[in-house]
């Protein structure tokens, strides 16, 4: 069940965003959806595409920096705020939404 969630997300995130990086013009195979708002502070996950966007792996990179220092550090252009506005998305959307996933 968990399994389809996910390839669900990232099936959604892959087809809005083309299949290419959001952030930048690289032509990468190694794309991966980035949870915008991390995974734990989301109802259900947060696996909704309202809440992710594809990122390349070096962009992938700049975007975990505002988690992984809880948002104490972020690589400008890569905050979550800026990446929702690269989706026309926002934190409430992504929130409510996740909140309807069953």
């Amino acid at each position: 069940m968990k399994k389809d969630i996910r390839q669900t997300f990232r099936k959604e995130v892959f087809t809005r965003d083309g299949n290419h990086c959001k952030c930048c013009p690289s032509t990468s195979t190694e794309l991966d959806a980035h949870h915008i708002t991390d995974r734990s502070e989301m109802a259900n996950g947060g696996y909704v595409k309202e809440n992710g966007i594809t990122l390349c792996k070096e962009c992938h990179l700049k975007a975990e920096k505002f988690h992984m220092t809880g948002g104490k550090e972020f690589v400008e252009g890569y905050h979550p705020e800026d990446l929702y506005k690269l989706i026309d998305s926002s934190k409430g959307k992504a929130v409510l939404m996740s909140q309807l996933l069953k």
